[in-house]
């Protein structure tokens, strides 16, 4: 489908803009396939604004007639319209922006909010902005991205002795959320990896996350074991993490759900560990939330951030009822825990919760961050995130669809990348001289990955995003 067939007014002159902490300014407006372009050129200069349809989360709307009785009722916030029949549209955005179109004409109102209605939920990727932006300061014989399975095997010399890069997913056929490449023991075999595969849900067999060169230890990460009620075991899987560990008497199971709701994936096909069949793991439960407790509490947040009482107590009430902060608090520990095992312990460590695509990431980015200096860095950040997230596998398409405004009944959606920034932020707030990164970057990471001009946060793997190209 076209993009304007979906347009039914395509501009709007002397449309009264209103942003917070801004005066409300006489513009026009003009709806696109992909922006809402507000300009004004009344002054001496020209001023533009330019909004991605794609980071548009909610919008709320009501109309006036002749005799300013409202057709639609929302809360609008403002008293101030133009003459004669109106509209106002409030545009709240999924970087948490707020902003108030009161547009003349009922019927220009309603065609525009139609309109941004239909462009800002097309959910075809290749109908998306990343596809049609073409910067002229962008070569497409540039090297895409920082970092690749390959270089960081290449970056790891004395790991290569004992773990090798394998291609056995080259096809995306034994794991379609692992990149083609991944690190693996250097003693196990093709064959072993593709039936370890078919033992963790979605293929998600255990791979290298992280080398720690001071004592050799590694971290790796994988979904659950699919045991089962009937407690079924993997002879592959049991030799694959044995190798991880290399002859060691330990090696510790993070596991990133409660006790009981491990035991209780039992009656779904999934599972844990079991202690005797897996000897030398220990396994650890942390209760991390996921999934819709997370986004409801991302929810009440912002919520609590909205609240105009000015009351403090009212507000730190808000606040502590969202449990934000206790997200924060869980995942910090629990990358605390893995950094001490590996440092302070000298063992190796298994992560991994259900999926392995959410907090199995979030954990193993954090303990990073904790344990290797150059990842603290600008370019090993990034480089951080591209391994442990966009390649890694979490479902960027499903977890940011939608963010804290969206009337839209939760599907999939969950803030965890958006909790990995907070934390990330609440490190730099801890040691300010550790980290090369800053608040400016981290809000610019949450906006791209909600609503970007570019395709590193698009699909949910590097398959989608290779079956598009």
């Amino acid at each position: 489908m076209e993009f304007a067939e979906h347009i039914k007014t395509a501009n709007v002159e002397d449309v009264v803009l209103k942003q917070p902490f801004h005066a409300p300014m006489k513009v026009t407006l003009c709806v696109t396939g992909h922006h809402l372009l507000f300009s004004d050129r009344s002054g001496d200069s020209s001023w533009q604004l330019l909004l991605l349809l794609r980071n548009i989360d909610a919008i709320e709307k009501s109309v006036e007639n002749l005799l300013g009785y409202s057709s639609h009722s929302v809360n609008s916030g403002s008293n101030f319209r133009p003459a004669g029949s109106s509209g106002t549209i409030t545009i709240k955005c999924k970087d948490l922006c707020i902003l108030q179109l009161d547009i003349p004409g009922m019927e220009e109102c309603l065609n525009v909010a139609s309109s941004i209605e239909a462009l800002s939920s097309l959910e075809s990727v290749t109908e998306m902005y990343p596809f049609f932006y073409r910067p002229s300061w962008l070569s497409l014989d540039d090297p895409w991205g920082l970092s690749t399975p390959e270089k960081h095997y290449d970056q790891l010399g004395a790991l290569q002795a004992k773990w090798r890069l394998s291609k056995v997913n080259s096809d995306y056929s034994v794991c379609p959320s692992y990149p083609p490449a991944v690190i693996v023991p250097e003693s196990v075999d093709e064959q072993v990896l593709v039936k370890a595969a078919r033992f963790r849900q979605g293929g998600r067999f255990p791979v290298l996350s992280y080398y720690h060169q001071k004592n050799g230890m590694v971290v790796v990460r994988s979904s659950q074991p699919l045991t089962g009620a009937n407690r079924k075991r993997c002879k592959e899987d049991e030799l694959l993490l044995q190798a991880v560990i290399d002859g060691s008497d330990r090696g510790y199971i993070i596991d990133t759900r409660s006790t009981q709701q491990a035991h209780q994936a039992r009656m779904t096909g999934g599972g844990f560990e079991s202690k005797s069949c897996y000897n030398s793991w220990k396994r650890i439960h942390r209760n991390m939330e996921r999934g819709k407790v997370l986004q409801e509490s991302l929810i009440k947040l912002v919520e609590a951030c909205g609240d105009q009482s000015h009351n403090m107590d009212r507000w730190l009430s808000k606040l502590e009822n969202s449990k934000w902060l206790s997200h924060v608090h869980m995942a910090l520990s629990t990358a605390g825990l893995v950094a001490e095992c590996v440092e302070r312990d000298g063992h190796s460590v298994l992560v991994h919760g259900s999926e392995g695509t959410d907090s199995t990431l979030l954990v193993c980015t954090l303990a990073q961050l904790i344990l290797d200096p150059d990842t603290r860095t600008l370019r090993g950040f990034l480089s951080l995130l591209e391994r442990e997230w966009v390649q890694a596998g979490h479902p960027f398409q499903l977890r940011c669809a939608r963010s804290a405004y969206s009337h839209a009944r939760l599907r999939q959606e969950a803030p965890l990348f958006l909790l990995l920034l907070d934390c990330v932020w609440q490190l730099s707030r801890q040691f300010p001289l550790a980290l090369e990164i800053g608040e400016p970057l981290l809000l610019r990471l949450a906006q791209e990955a909600y609503a970007s001009d570019f395709g590193t946060f698009l699909c949910n793997n590097e398959q989608e995003r290779w079956m598009c190209i």
